[in-house]
């Protein structure tokens, strides 16, 4: 059996994908935990260097990257494959998705070749084209290990607030809907190209799972299709504009264990299993109600929370897409508008989002008191006092007497320090520190929906 030749992939990738290099704030300079994507530089006075790959997409300058790679950044330079440097502007960023869109003044340029995410296949031959340690471009090949996998990486670290940030942060949920690779992934090849052994496009790196920092063989990058949506609105309008279907359900480490707590066998889904839905939203609209499994949207199945999410986050507000799903056994069609995303920037909406969040998670919370802390040997804590019925502290097993300890990492131990904490999970997802009664230390996560 002959072995793959990539030289006419890596051929003709490799020329679109550029070096960039950042100068932030030594204060913001924090790269840490799996998204390091970053290859850090002797720090200056005030300020340090970081860099990352990008890719060109246009023949005019635009380039993508990834946001974690400009977050911050006073200064970028773009150094292209043929070694020219050029200074780079910010278009937009979406820290919701870590994408960015950036443009360097120049024509003439070689653009990648867009490909195909949803065709990708496990075990098909890929390259990661990047700039890792900034070595000079670099090369690796490996397999398609998983597709739309959800590592719970976006969101999970402190972002500052600029109120000048045209970022879309303040505009939704987190999306991760990851194709896993073994292709040796290392800090700085963050932002550059995942490509099929056509050459083609197929996702943009993005992230590493590592004990170390370096290279194990678990590297993620985001699916095309999703990203060319996001850059296409980056471009058009500086933000991103994401439609909303207004439905919720379990996030995906905890899915099967909600479907077993409402007595369901997981393996009987074969679909996205309906928590909640807005009263007002998309779904509603078109007839969906709790209960329903979702199997379809358009034409493309959908056999996780992860992939719906990606798909509906690929359309736009006043979109329509049409929806296959199952009630009580039985197979319906519905199709659905997108609304679009609510703002959570005005002071008068912060009480109802913090209403809606309290009643999705269904319990009441008072303060640990010092006895209680000094018997569990804890920092902080929030009581948990009743649970509702339907809630999902009710549907995940969370009993009352149980004790909050952090909240999206954030210890908790009042309800001024509960309410900053869960209104702070702008990704979508609230993960949740907790000591249950019988002092079993349990980690559980919430979606906050699609």
């Amino acid at each position: 059996m002959a072995h793959p030749d990539f030289t006419e992939a890596a051929d003709a990738a490799s020329w679109q994908v550029v070096h960039i290099k950042v100068e932030i704030s030594r204060q913001s300079y924090a790269p840490e935990g799996v998204m390091q994507g970053y290859d850090p530089r002797e720090p200056r006075v005030g300020s340090a260097m970081a860099s990352g790959s990008g890719v060109i997409i246009s023949a005019d300058g635009y380039i993508v990257t990834n946001n974690h790679v400009i977050e911050n950044a006073t200064a970028m330079q773009v150094i292209l494959a043929d070694k020219r440097t050029f200074k780079a502007k910010l278009i937009g960023r979406d820290p919701n998705t870590d994408l960015a869109l950036i443009k360097i003044d120049a024509t003439g340029l070689s653009a990648i070749k867009f490909g195909n995410s949803d065709r990708v296949q496990v075990g098909q031959w890929v390259l990661a084209i990047g700039f890792p340690f900034s070595l000079n471009t670099t090369v690796t090949a490996g397999i398609i290990s998983a597709k739309e996998r959800n590592i719970g990486l976006i969101g999970n670290k402190e972002r500052q607030n600029d109120p000048n940030d045209r970022s879309s942060s303040n505009a939704g949920s987190a999306v991760e809907a990851y194709i896993q690779t073994d292709a040796a992934i290392n800090p700085g090849n963050s932002g550059g190209a995942l490509v099929n052994t056509s050459g083609e496009l197929i996702g943009i790196n993005a992230a590493i799972a590592s004990q170390t920092g370096g290279y194990e063989g678990y590297g993620f990058a985001i699916p095309i299709n999703l990203a060319r949506k996001i850059i296409g609105d980056l471009k058009k309008y500086g933000v991103v504009k994401r439609g909303m279907l207004g439905v919720s359900f379990p996030a995906p480490a905890t899915e099967d264990q909600v479907l077993r707590q409402k007595g369901i066998d997981p393996g009987t889904i074969k679909g996205v299993y309906l928590t909640g839905v807005q009263t007002g939203g998309a779904a509603a609209e078109a007839g969906l109600k709790e209960g329903d499994i979702i199997q379809k949207i358009d034409s493309l199945q959908v056999m996780s929370s992860v992939e719906l999410s990606e798909k509906v986050a690929r359309h736009h507000p006043n979109d329509q897409i049409k929806i296959i799903y199952s009630r009580g056994g039985k197979i319906a069609t519905t199709e659905a508008t997108l609304k679009a995303q609510a703002e959570n920037t005005q002071p008068a909406k912060v009480g109802s989002s913090m209403e809606d969040i309290y009643n999705k998670l269904g319990a009441k919370f008072a303060p640990l008191d010092d006895r209680a802390r000094q018997y569990f040997q804890l920092r902080a804590g929030m009581l948990v006092t009743a649970i509702a019925r339907g809630g999902f502290f009710e549907q995940i097993g969370i009993q009352a007497g149980s004790i909050i300890v952090s909240i999206n990492g954030s210890e908790v131990s009042n309800p001024i320090e509960l309410n900053k904490a869960l209104m702070g999970a702008s990704n979508g997802i609230i993960h949740i520190a907790c000591l249950t009664p019988d002092g079993l230390r349990v980690m559980f996560n919430i979606s906050l929906g699609a």
